[in-house]
């Protein structure tokens, strides 16, 4: 009857299982390019291959010189700013509108606003359409309109045809003057969060990237902090249309449009068009700034299902705009840029520690940015990989670089910068950024000179000053048992970091008082007689379930086959055989592992809980909860209980009040996109062995159906052990 939980990893990993298969089936075939021809080539045409040419006989005409062309920029009367650029190349039209505003702008307790705000401004439609009749209409002629809110702008953009120019601007112009920010879909975004909140501790080198960056900014800034349940269920329709009034305002507004157009018409209709626009606000205020906290020191986030080590080390940056921002560019590109890199030949090349690491010096344009190596290494040479690292940048500091080295990184720096200027939009795009940020109009050839101007010694003089091994934050994100040596040989000392999630906030729960203690004792005094009496409940020792279930796995109904194996007190196993795949799952209440056809791995901490939460909730151990000294029984409604334990554990059980045999179980659990309340509706009860249980449950997430399941068989106390259930599965190989 454990139906609740386990099911949805099950899901998962099976499909993780499929789709791994998938590729690595897709890898093996050949493109019909590649095939033998359908008939033999002519015998006199065939010669052998052309011999290579040597790499240094390679010759490659210089990358032509950037050239920015000038917009055309206005300033309509309501006073926003345009910026417009005729391309006749092809008949498409573009253009995107930058919005002084950002997630930094984020109230307290609610992060997450501006970026809701921003995707319901574009999903959640308009006064004159719906985001999905919109959708509908510019699928039909290929066009887009998109928004969005980042970390310091927000943006509006479209793209179509020249013949439907029209149209689709009086859609860019509705979802910028006046979204509608329908419920429905604040209501989707905000599930779709909760999922990445539950999904945020799943890939190692996201945790590595995000505790690296959250450290060094300061969890409690609005550059570190990190969005929780709690901030989603603060935000409400009302906080988005505060945020969008107080940032979307002409005046705050650059509107670039390039493309197929006439600047004197384009001009004239968008003067047209927005002239019912006039929104007023006072000026937006300069955006947070970084606050430079020391953060130098190990950081260990245990992670007991990985293989590897994922690690980012670094401190704080600089700003792009920064004299010295070209040579730590090309020192960074020197030290882990690539394959040819330090960082690269050392640890990879020569000692195999690691598949990748790199090393970049990120800067932003209005805040600092962050100094980072990166990468991941064989569990075992943790220390050896950082100590190496911390080598490697010492080498940086002491010792100019080599002619070959500095050439080879001042090529790639300035021929990648090439490639953000190869299209007339990509120009457009990058000189609107650049005017959005304040920056000279000859930035990019005052950077380009900068760059080739770069010499040895600048290399080693911004290497001394700026790279500063004292002031190192190292995250590791691991399995500590597993390290060849302690992280505390590295000489700091290594501070955890907590992965845990906050709960989602709940509804205060009924009080409990003495009365409704005694009247919770005496329902579930009259349900345990209804399901064979406390005397022959308290005899079950064990259970075995055999179940067929229709399972909505992400809207696609899934057949599944699953036995359930349960030994008191708190022994657990269940196999789960899907269409891809069997997974088994074992737990005796403090550790466990999964098994898939992708191998074993031991449960992580989140799942071990709600693991629990799950043994908490078996329904024939519920039934003595009065007999437990640690749970709580109490009257919270009519034929209505309400149990809970010292470990934060609780349900609300409705009861027949016809039959006094239990009707349906409510509680708040985790399903595949996150935190739900779940329900489980009991019925076709029948005696085994003089105790009822229920031969069919239907489990609901948030008020839909997710699984409908059927007992086929159930055994009450069948001869099982606890060393018996926790077997381990033989090794199988995945389906085709």
């Amino acid at each position: 009857m454990n139906l609740r939980f386990l099911l949805p990893i099950a899901l998962v990993t099976a499909a993780a299982a499929q789709n791994s298969a998938v590729r690595n089936a897709a890898a093996e075939k050949t493109p019909p390019s590649e095939r033998p021809a359908a008939t033999a080539p002519d015998q006199t045409q065939v010669r052998g291959p052309a011999p290579f040419p040597a790499w240094n006989s390679l010759k490659f005409p210089q990358l032509r010189q950037v050239t920015i062309p000038k917009p055309a920029e206005f300033t309509l009367p309501n006073g926003m700013r345009l910026y417009l650029l005729e391309d006749h190349e092809l008949p498409v039209v573009s253009g995107f509108a930058l919005i002084r505003t950002g997630n930094l702008f984020d109230p307290p307790g609610k992060i997450g606003t501006a970026e809701i705000t921003g995707s319901v401004m574009r999903s959640g439609g308009t006064k004159r359409m719906t985001g999905d009749q919109m959708d509908v209409a510019l699928e039909n002629v290929a066009a887009s309109v998109e928004s969005g809110i980042e970390e310091s702008a927000g943006t509006v953009s479209f793209s179509c045809l020249k013949e439907n120019t029209d149209s689709v601007l009086q859609m860019f112009h509705d979802v910028l003057t006046e979204p509608a920010f329908s419920q429905d879909k604040i209501d989707l975004i905000k599930t779709q969060l909760a999922s990445s909140i539950a999904r945020r501790n799943d890939e190692p080198s996201s945790i590595a990237n995000r505790e690296f960056a959250n450290i060094i900014y300061g969890r409690n800034t609005p550059y570190g902090w990190t969005m929780q349940y709690a901030d989603l269920a603060n935000i409400h329709r009302d906080d988005l249309l505060a945020f969008y009034h107080r940032y979307y305002f002409p005046a705050n507004v650059m509107l670039a449009v390039y493309g197929d157009i006439s600047v004197d018409q384009m001009k004239a209709r968008l003067a047209t068009l927005f002239d019912d626009w006039n929104a007023k606000e006072p000026p937006v205020p300069a955006f947070p700034e970084v606050q430079k906290i020391p953060a130098a020191g190990v950081y260990l986030a245990s992670k007991s299902d990985v293989t590897q080590t994922f690690f980012e080390v670094g401190h704080i940056g600089g700003l792009i705009s920064d004299k010295d921002y070209p040579a730590l560019e090309v020192a960074a590109d020197i030290l882990g840029g690539g394959f040819s890199s330090r960082l690269f030949s050392r640890v990879r090349t020569e000692l195999g520690y690691a598949y990748n690491i790199s090393a970049y010096w990120a800067a932003d344009f209005d805040h600092p940015g962050l100094f980072e190596i990166g990468g991941s290494t064989q569990s075992k040479d943790t220390v050896a990989t950082l100590e190496e690292i911390e080598k490697e940048l010492a080498k940086m500091r002491t010792t100019e670089v080599t002619p070959d080295e500095l050439q080879g990184a001042k090529d790639k720096v300035l021929n990648s910068f090439v490639f953000r200027f190869d299209r007339p939009s990509k120009t457009l795009n990058r000189v609107m950024l650049y005017k959005y940020y304040g920056y000279p109009e000859d930035f990019v050839f005052r950077y380009q000179k900068a760059v080739a101007a770069v010499t040895r010694a600048d290399v080693l003089r911004v290497c001394e000053k700026y790279f500063k091994p004292d002031q190192l934050t190292i995250v590791a994100v691991g399995n500590p048992t597993d390290f060849g040596e302690p992280l505390a040989r590295l000489g700091l000392t290594v501070q955890p970091i907590d992965l845990s999630i906050p709960e989602p906030p709940r509804a205060p729960a009924a009080a409990v008082t003495a009365k409704t203690e005694e009247q919770g004792h005496a329902q579930l005094v009259e349900m345990q007689k209804a399901m064979g009496g406390p005397d022959k409940l308290a005899a079950v020792k064990s259970t075995r379930m055999d179940t067929s279930a229709t399972v909505d796995a992400g809207g696609q109904q899934i057949k599944v086959q699953q036995v359930s194996m349960f030994v008191a007190p708190s022994t657990f196993r269940q196999e789960t055989t899907l269409p891809f795949g069997k997974m088994t799952v074992y737990s005796n209440g403090q550790t466990g592992w999964a098994a898939s056809p992708r191998g074993v791995q031991d449960l992580p901490p989140p799942m071990l809980k709600e693991l629990r939460g799950e043994l908490f909730r078996e329904l024939f151990t519920l039934a003595l909860s009065d007999r437990d000294p640690n749970r709580t029984v109490s009257l919270a409604g009519p034929d209505t209980l309400a149990i809970s334990d010292k470990d934060g554990d609780s349900v609300e059980l409705h009861i027949d009040p016809a039959t006094h045999l239990p009707s349906s179980l409510v509680y708040h659990s985790v399903g595949q996109a996150g935190p739900v309340t779940a329900e489980e509706d009991y019925s076709d009860w029948r005696e085994v062995s003089g105790v009822k249980a229920p031969f069919h449950i239907v489990v609901k997430h948030d008020g839909k159906t997710f699984a409908d399941a059927t007992i086929e068989d159930c055994k009450i106390n069948p001869p099982l052990t606890a060393d018996a259930l926790a077997q381990k599965p033989a090794a199988s190989t995945p389906k085709p």
